[in-house]
């Protein structure tokens, strides 16, 4: 038997509302959007996030097999049991879980899904999704929301952007523009590769750089302020899911970067065994030029 927690919007007409999601702390914004049945697979931080986000508007259900990562939601169906999706009969499935296990979550929701229903993952390494989306024969949208409940501000996201893939069905991706928009992150249209050439760049470097910070790292009795910044971020960095750091720095495209990441350290490193206060002034130039 399936649970309401409090009222959910049932009508399926176009209708006009505010947007009054709690976190956004009453930044409402009144937009038009057809109200659809939407199963969100994986009860996650970004999974809970989008549920809380998207059940204002839209029928939602939220499914994990953990029920104990189901407690805290609102105005959601709650669900533990594939039978119940069939019964649901989403529009739309919005893939939440582990990187590592995006694929296989698909698999094992698709016999209980109709025909017509759109899949979609936020996943943010695309490697291998697209040849499984034409396997199933399905409509599918593919995006990327380029922040995570650990660094970003939530109630205030205009600072943040999203790709949303070009390939993806039309419906599907206006319905993510709309979503993306209300929340006012800046949107980017690329294609799968072209996705991952970018995650390779935007977050293997940053990713790589602070791993490398914190594996040299011992106790500070007396740290300096940059040092305790880059701590917090290798501390954020390091609360994420490990199967995510793996996939990211796994990404076809990461290598690259990496090693200019290691010939930047080797001549960083030539400059302060010399002591070449003239070649040290040219590469801060350098490096300053890059983050005009």
């Amino acid at each position: 038997m399936l649970t309401l927690r409090m009222g959910i919007v049932r009508s399926c007409k176009l209708i006009k509302l505010t947007f009054p999601y709690s976190s956004l702390r009453g930044r409402a914004r009144s937009f038009s959007i057809h109200t659809m049945k939407i199963l969100v697979l994986g009860a996650g931080k970004m999974g809970t996030f989008l549920t809380d986000v998207l059940c204002i508007q839209h029928e939602v259900a939220l499914f994990d097999t953990d029920p104990r990562r189901l407690r805290f939601v609102f105005n959601t169906l709650r669900m533990t049991e594939y039978e119940e999706i069939r019964a649901f009969e989403p529009e739309l499935i919005i893939n939440c879980v582990t990187l590592k296990y995006t694929i296989e979550a698909f698999q094992k929701v698709l016999p209980y899904l109709p025909s017509n229903c759109i899949l979609s993952d936020i996943a943010s390494v695309k490697t291998g999704l697209q040849e499984y989306y034409i396997s199933t024969g399905m409509r599918y949208v593919s995006t990327h929301p380029m922040f995570g409940p650990t660094f970003a501000t939530l109630d205030n996201l205009s600072s943040q952007s999203s790709i949303i893939i070009s390939e993806s069905d039309h419906m599907g991706k206006a319905f993510f523009k709309d979503l993306y928009g209300s929340l006012r992150l800046k949107i980017f249209e690329y294609t799968f590769d072209e996705h991952d050439q970018t995650i390779a760049y935007s977050l293997s470097i940053p990713f790589a750089s602070t791993l490398v910070f914190a594996s040299v790292m011992k106790p500070q009795e007396a740290p300096g302020t940059t040092f305790k910044r880059h701590m917090d971020i290798a501390k954020g960095l390091l609360g994420e899911d490990d199967y995510l750091l793996s996939e990211i720095l796994f990404n076809p495209y990461t290598q690259s970067q990496v090693e200019n990441i290691r010939a930047e350290l080797k001549h960083l490193l030539e400059i302060i065994e010399q002591k070449d206060t003239d070649r040290m002034q040219q590469f801060l130039r350098k490096v300053r030029c890059n983050i005009e």
